[in-house]
C-alpha cells in the first residue's frame, strides 16, 4: 500500500524566497483540477504501460498501462496530444538567467530550491528509496538525458549509498548531501504534472495447453529486431511506418512489417512453437500485454514469471479512448475496472474492440527471485510506490524524482514519496508526467486503476550534474 503522507507547512531559509516557493506550490495544487480537465484523453485507462516501457533503447513493457489510467493525462500516446509542449526535445539545454529562474527547454524553466520547501520531505522515509537506488545502480549507464542529468552522474554516487544505510536519518542525509533539489516551471508557473499507476498482474495459467488454459502468450522470434537509427531509412524505404520500433528482418537483411494482432489472433503464429505459456481468459491475456508482465500461478504450486521482450512494432491504440469516444464509458469513470467490466459484459464485441490495437506482445520468461518485483526498463527489478515510469528522454534511469500528488484515499490520501526512475512508456511523454509502480496482484491493480491525477514534481539533481550547475548558476548550454 502506498504511504500517505501528511502535507505540511515549509521551513524556508529566507522569509522572501520561503514566501515565494509557498505560494508557487500553493498556486500549482490549486490549479491542478483545472489543469486537468483541459487535457485530452490519453486513451483508456491504465493502458500504455506495458509495451510503454522501453528497453534498451526500444518500447518495453512495463508502462502500457499509463494510457488506460490517463483518461485526463496530458501525455497521450496518440500524435497531437498535448504533452506539456516539450516532447521531441534535443538534449542540449539551453539555459538562461531570468528573475533567478534559468530556462533549461524551451518554455520550461527550473530553479534550485531547498529541501525544506519540499511539503511532506520531512515525513518521508527515505530508505525504501536509497535501497531502489542501490539496486539500480547495478545496470546505470553512460547515458546524458534532455533535463541535463547523465547515468554517469548517478554511478558516481553510488559508492557512497552503503553509508547511509540502516536509519532514516542517514538515508534522508545522503539525498540532502548528494542531490539538489530542482523545480520545473512552464512560462513562470509550477509545471503541472501528472501521475497513473501499473502493476503486476498475478493469475492461474500454464506451461501446456490443457482444457482449461486456451489462451496463449508467445515468446518473440529471433527475426523481430529493434530498428535502429541506422536502420529507418531503410525501413522507411520498405513501406514501415517512421513510429514503429521493431520489424522483422527478412533472409536478405531487409526489414519488412511483422503480423499485427488481428493476424495473431487469427493464426499467423501457430504452428510455430512460440508458445511460451497459457492463460484461461482472452482478457486477462489482453491485461498481461496491457501490463507488460505477469505471475502465472501453475498447478504445480511454482510461479512463472513473464517479463517484456518485444512488440510487433505496430503504434499502440487504447482503446478505452474508443469506448468513450462512443459514448460507452464516460471518461471520469475510465478506470481499468470500468474497462475490464465492459469487456467482460461485451464478450461477442471485446474481440473486435481488441484488434483496434494493432500492436501485440510478445514475452521472455524471467529468472532469479521470486519475491523481486518486475523488471522495468531500466533492468532492474521494480519498487512498489518507489519506482517511477519517466519520460527516459529527459530524466536518465535512475534520477530520484519526488513526488507529490492528492491520491483518493483509498490510494493512500496525500502522496508525497521519493521515487527512483526504473522505468518508460509510450504514453510517458514530458518532463512531469510519470507512472507508478504499485506492486503486484488483484488489490494493487485495483489501487493502480484509480490512480490519474495531477502531480507535483521536484527532480534531485546530482550535485555537479549540468542541471544542478544550470538551477544554481544559469549557465548557458
Amino acid at each position: 500500500m502506498l504511504k500517505a503522507a501528511r502535507r505540511l507547512p515549509p521551513p524556508s531559509p529566507s522569509p522572501d524566497r520561503g514566501r515565494a516557493n509557498r505560494a508557487r506550490s500553493q498556486a500549482f495544487f490549486r490549479t491542478r483540477s483545472a489543469f486537468a480537465a483541459t487535457l485530452l484523453i490519453a486513451g483508456g485507462v491504465v493502458a500504455a504501460a506495458a509495451e510503454a516501457s522501453v528497453r534498451a533503447g526500444g518500447e518495453t513493457p512495463m508502462n502500457e498501462t499509463a494510457t488506460l489510467n490517463a483518461s485526463n493525462d496530458p501525455t497521450s500516446p496518440d500524435k497531437g496530444a498535448p504533452s506539456t509542449g516539450i516532447s521531441g526535445l534535443a538534449a542540449e539545454m539551453r539555459v538562461a538567467a531570468a528573475d533567478g529562474v534559468r530556462t533549461v527547454v524551451p518554455g520550461i524553466s527550473i530553479e534550485a530550491i531547498s529541501f525544506s520547501d519540499m511539503p511532506g520531505w520531512a515525513g518521508d522515509d527515505q530508505r525504501a528509496a536509497l535501497h531502489a537506488f542501490l539496486v539500480g545502480c547495478e545496470k546505470l549507464r553512460d547515458r546524458f538525458a534532455g533535463l541535463g542529468v547523465s547515468g554517469r552522474d548517478l554511478a558516481a554516487l553510488c559508492g557512497k549509498v552503503n553509508k547511509a544505510k540502516g536509519s532514516r536519518a542517514a538515508a534522508r542525509a545522503f539525498f540532502e548531501r548528494e542531490f539538489v533539489p530542482v523545480w520545473l516551471f512552464d512560462k513562470g508557473a509550477p509545471l503541472a504534472g501528472f501521475v497513473t499507476g501499473y502493476f503486476e498482474p498475478a493469475i492461474p495459467g500454464s506451461r501446456v495447453r490443457t482444457d482449461r488454459f486456451t489462451v496463449p502468450l508467445y515468446r518473440k522470434l529471433d527475426d523481430l529486431v529493434k530498428i535502429t537509427a541506422a536502420e529507418r531509412r531503410t525501413a522507411t524505404a520498405a513501406g514501415i511506418d517512421p513510429e514503429y520500433v521493431f520489424a522483422p528482418r527478412t533472409a536478405t537483411g531487409g526489414l519488412t512489417e511483422y503480423p499485427d494482432r488481428p493476424a495473431i489472433e487469427a493464426g499467423a503464429l501457430s504452428c510455430r512453437g512460440l508458445e511460451i505459456a497459457w492463460v484461461e481468459d482472452p482478457i486477462d491475456a489482453f491485461f498481461i500485454h496491457v501490463q507488460g508482465s505477469a505471475r502465472l500461478q501453475l498447478a504445480d504450486g511454482s510461479v512463472m514469471r513473464l517479463a517484456y521482450a518485444a512488440k510487433s512494432g505496430q503504434p499502440y491504440t487504447a482503446i478505452g479512448r474508443i469506448l468513450i469516444a462512443r459514448g460507452e464509458i464516460a471518461r471520469q469513470d475510465m478506470t481499468m475496472e470500468t474497462l475490464r467490466a465492459w469487456l467482460e459484459a461485451h464478450r461477442n464485441e471485446a474481440r473486435a474492440l481488441i484488434d483496434y490495437n494493432r500492436s501485440f506482445i510478445f514475452f521472455r520468461e524471467m529468472e532469479g527471485d521470486a519475491d523481486a518485483g518486475p523488471e522495468g526498463a531500466a533492468g532492474v527489478p521494480l519498487t512498489p510506490g518507489r519506482s517511477l515510469a519517466v519520460d527516459r528522454k529527459l530524466h536518465a534511469f535512475g534520477t530520484p524524482i519526488y513526488v507529490e500528488a492528492d491520491l483518493p484515499k483509498t490510494a493512500g490520501g496525500h502522496f508525497a514519496q521519493l521515487m527512483i526512475a526504473q522505468d518508460t512508456g509510450s504514453a510517458i511523454v514530458g518532463p512531469a508526467r510519470g507512472n507508478i509502480f504499485v506492486g503486484t496482484g488483484v488489490q494493487a491493480g485495483r489501487l493502480a486503476g484509480e490512480i490519474k491525477h495531477g502531480a507535483r514534481f521536484t527532480v534531485l539533481a546530482p550535485r555537479g550534474s549540468r542541471l544542478a550547475r544550470a538551477s544554481a548558476q544559469g549557465e548557458h548550454r
